[in-house]
């Protein structure tokens, strides 16, 4: 008994440790490539879009900008890459760092008020979007530059840089034969219940995964939801069956 504790500590830090090796992404290399261009391209068009509209280096454009990039080329059918939420989320986000900023003085506290309340707009008006974060922050750290400007920071550069973005990740994408916007209108056709009549395993799950874009989960994370669901169907047939 009392060397089971020890050798279960240790296997516990092997496997806490084990989480923190680099996992493989479970996403094809064309792509990987895609994404890479696709965020290069955008990220190039769009600077030099609003360097020309503002008619000067855009320095608050790197950070935020770059994050929200990632998101609307690397993974694009994430919820969190939607037009709206670049979009949204980054307006938003930009106007509440600049009133927080107005109204609190200390930065520290107006960065955590911010912040919190960024996400809580974002969360509700349905465009969350992580990059925003950083634009509320930016716009009560970016010192007397963006200050001096007020709410204008939320339209140039934000809104600009946001919209440019968006719309050249709507054409990239659906180009490149990617459905972006991702989520289907009511008026499209939803896809028929599928009887899983096999078990699924996490290698399988691995190898649908590598053969299409990437996915923000897990693959054990998308075999409890499987599992899930079927416990729900499960109960649904259940309920539904004559007493």
């Amino acid at each position: 008994m009392n060397h089971s504790t020890p050798d279960n500590l240790l296997a516990k830090v092997r496997i806490f440790f084990g989480r923190l090796k680099p996992h493989p992404l479970a996403v094809a290399r064309k792509q990987m490539v895609l994404a890479s261009i696709g965020a290069g391209i955008g990220l190039a068009i769009t600077s030099l879009f609003s360097h020309w509209v503002l008619g000067e280096v855009n320095l608050w454009f790197v950070a935020p900008v770059g994050a929200s990039a990632v998101l609307l080329f690397g993974v694009p059918n994430s919820p969190l890459a939607q037009p709206w939420s670049i979009v949204g989320g980054n307006f938003i986000s930009a106007l509440t760092g600049v009133t927080v900023g107005m109204w609190i003085d200390n930065p520290a506290i107006a960065c955590g008020v911010a912040a919190c309340l960024a996400i809580a707009l974002m969360f509700k008006l349905r465009c969350l979007h992580p990059p925003g974060g950083a634009v509320a922050l930016t716009a009560v750290l970016g010192g007397p530059g963006i200050h001096s400007t007020g709410y204008e920071f939320a339209f140039t550069p934000v809104l600009l840089n946001s919209v440019s973005l968006a719309l050249l990740a709507i054409l990239f994408n659906n180009l490149a034969g990617r459905r972006y916007p991702h989520p289907l209108a009511a008026a499209e056709p939803a896809p028929s219940p599928v009887d899983i009549t096999v078990s699924i395993t996490r290698d399988d799950l691995h190898e649908a995964l590598l053969a299409g874009q990437l996915l923000d989960i897990d693959e054990g994370d998308l075999q409890e939801v499987l599992l899930h669901a079927e416990k729900i169907a499960e109960r649904r047939q259940l309920s539904r069956s004559p007493a």
